[in-house]
């Protein structure tokens, strides 16, 4: 199929540094060349990807050195240039929120568009109601609570290559924080749980403008003067595997409603179990007592931590290659891909040879799941 990929312009694909969403996309977008297909990715110029690359900016938003940009401008010159463009495509795959509806309403049927954020906003709702003919893919079923009367063609989770973390067989005997000093992610819970146990915790963790305050007020006290803690800040995927290959644990103390949360899975792959707070799409991702311990409580965070070193690393990382690999992932959107096209009207399906669905996906489902 002839596919167009559309990313945000925040960061790079693949991120240099921190990045759920143009992670994502760069995974996906290689695994569906590696699978065959041929893809255009519409992204920064600063991005390295196996598919054919439309560079619609210099580099990408957040890294940029210039005092005064637009990051709307930005995105609006990129959907000019995919819409353009858009009879070349067979599916049109956006990864840019609901941005893109109104300039694309001639052409809804052969978009896709996948939401990565949270959807219990006001007003956001509204939207979806507007725009109802654009199909939407959630990350996980939890995403989709806000917003049941939307037109979710599938739940798709994330997925990685295999061969980008190294499995660590044995810990170094550390927890491991990794992502953002925000209050909804709540470092303050990691550091307490590692205290409580007298052992040693690495946050690995960007501090963005909207979070100085929390940073400076409640999280910088409680790492100053405790020898337990080191703050590494902000790392890339090349230390990743490092990082969270030698933690015992990863602790993923959130208090919102996640959409999915990648570091659980880069986590999984290096064959580190999970600590999560049951919350959002935690119980989606980890399989309590085998790849890690979904908790409620601090003080059963505490009590999981404590027994992390009793699960099997070759196991969770077994489980991640069969749920939550690059290729699985590119699969199941290629399922959906398909039934799009099966419901054009014939004049308007591909040319190109499709495999289509072994099974109907008119309602809605996750794919993540196994067993």
């Amino acid at each position: 199929m002839k596919i167009a990929q559309v990313t945000p312009l925040y960061e790079a694909v693949p991120p240099r540094l921190y990045g759920g969403t143009e992670r994502v996309v760069a995974h996906l977008t290689d695994a569906l060349v590696e699978l065959g297909h041929d893809v255009t990715l519409f992204a920064s110029a600063d991005a390295h990807t196996k598919a054919r690359l439309v560079p619609v900016r210099d580099q990408a938003i957040r890294l940029d050195p210039a005092p005064f940009k637009s990051d709307l401008a930005a995105h609006m010159v990129m959907l000019a240039q995919v819409l353009d463009r858009a009879e070349e495509f067979d599916v049109i795959h956006f990864h840019t929120d609901m941005i893109q509806f109104p300039m694309f309403e001639r052409w809804a049927d052969r978009t896709l568009t996948t939401l990565h954020g949270r959807l219990d906003m006001k007003d956001i709702g509204g939207v979806y109601e507007r725009w109802s003919q654009f199909g939407l893919v959630s990350i996980s079923d939890d995403q989709r609570r806000p917003l049941p009367f939307a037109n979710w063609r599938a739940t798709v989770h994330h997925g990685m290559p295999g061969d980008l973390y190294k499995f660590s067989p044995q810990s170094d005997g550390y927890f491991a924080f990794l992502g953002r000093i925000s209050p909804e992610k709540r470092p303050d819970r990691a550091i307490e749980i590692a205290t409580k146990l007298g052992r040693r915790l690495k946050m690995a963790a960007k501090v963005d403008a909207a979070d100085k305050v929390y940073w400076e007020t409640r999280i910088k006290p409680m790492i100053e003067g405790n020898p337990l803690i080191e703050f590494i800040g902000e790392i890339g995927d090349h230390q990743k595997s490092a990082f969270l290959g030698g933690a015992e644990a990863l602790l993923f103390p959130i208090d919102w409603p996640e959409p999915f949360g990648l570091v659980m899975i880069e986590a999984m792959a290096c064959g580190t179990p999970v600590i999560a707070f049951r919350c959002g799409s935690t119980p989606e991702v980890i399989e309590d007592g085998a790849t890690g311990f979904l908790v409620d409580t601090l003080e059963q965070a505490v009590a999981a931590a404590g027994r992390a070193s009793t699960l099997d690393r070759e196991a969770i990382r077994a489980r991640f290659d069969l749920r939550f690999s690059a290729t699985a992932m590119a699969r199941r959107y290629v399922d959906v891909y398909a039934d799009m096209a099966a419901k054009r009207p014939f004049a308007e399906a591909p040319l190109t040879d499709v495999v289509m669905p072994l099974r109907p996906i008119d309602e809605p489902r996750s794919f993540g799941m196994v067993g």
